[in-house]
């Protein structure tokens, strides 16, 4: 068992188209527990974003996407996460986008290793109204340390099309990263950096790149509630300019082994 985790990691050599800016969030090597349910909601406007898009697909500027994920603990050490991706917006009202599946492992704590890992695999279906590549697949490997009142967490995802124009681009790189600090037990500050390079065999030129940061706060006030807030800005053309995203999320007991209140 002890090298099954490293095992997966080189195998899932491949990966996904991610869903835009539906789900905006760098994850953390913690996997829900055993028996415990987390519904979270994504909520993230564009501001300032694209106009008009090439291909026929939907413009973001303006858009309000809401996902709904859901996140069921398999054991210790594993979990499955299901989402529904939305968007509303003038001129095409509510919308359904697609839907996703995300099962993960982690490195058991028993390990002990230095820092936490875990990997995510994702795999869904969007419309192609909102996504010229409607079938797609994404690793992301995840690593994380807290130290003191320091956090941070590196995603290094690698992402596939299976349908859609970008099929022949193979793999894209897309990294995201958190910065945190604790400057209370119930409030942290931060940065999150999101990335997308284009093709591992041929990185897009810096115009081309898709680039954001986001100034966060995350609020810890009860052990089953999570909630973050942020407003990103964009560093290249590629970029929406300006979003504003939120995420609350709620851990629900299904019986012994779940998160305590």
């Amino acid at each position: 068992m002890r090298y099954f985790f490293p095992i997966v990691l080189l195998l899932c050599a491949a990966a996904a188209r991610a869903q835009g800016n539906y789900e905006i969030q760098v994850y953390g090597v913690e996997t829900e527990p055993a028996r415990s349910l987390m519904v979270e909601t994504h909520s993230n406007f564009t501001a300032d974003g694209h106009r008009h898009i090439p291909g026929g697909v939907a413009a973001t500027l303006h858009a309000e996407h809401e996902t709904l994920e859901l996140t069921e603990g398999l054991n210790k050490w594993a979990e499955v996460g299901f989402y529904v991706f939305t968007s509303e917006q003038t001129g095409l009202g509510a919308q359904w986008v697609g839907s996703h599946i995300r099962p993960r492992v982690r490195a058991p704590e028993e390990w002990h290793w230095p820092v936490g890992v875990s990997l995510s695999t994702e795999v869904g279906y969007q419309r192609a109204l909102f996504s010229p590549d409607t079938w797609t697949w994404e690793i992301r490997p995840i690593v994380d340390k807290q130290a003191g009142p320091w956090y941070f967490a590196v995603n290094p995802a690698l992402e596939r099309t299976w349908h859609g124009p970008d099929v022949k681009l193979g793999l894209d790189f897309a990294p995201a990263a958190k910065l945190s600090y604790a400057f209370t037990k119930k409030v942290t500050g931060g940065l999150e950096y999101y990335a997308d390079y284009g093709s591992l065999t041929s990185i897009a030129s810096l115009r081309e790149q898709q680039q954001q940061i986001f100034p966060v706060i995350d609020l810890n006030l009860a052990p089953e509630w999570e909630f973050n807030f942020g407003v990103g800005v964009g560093a290249t053309a590629a970029t929406d300019h300006w979003m504003v995203k939120a995420i609350v999320g709620r851990h629900f007991d299904w019986g012994r082994g779940g998160r305590k209140p």
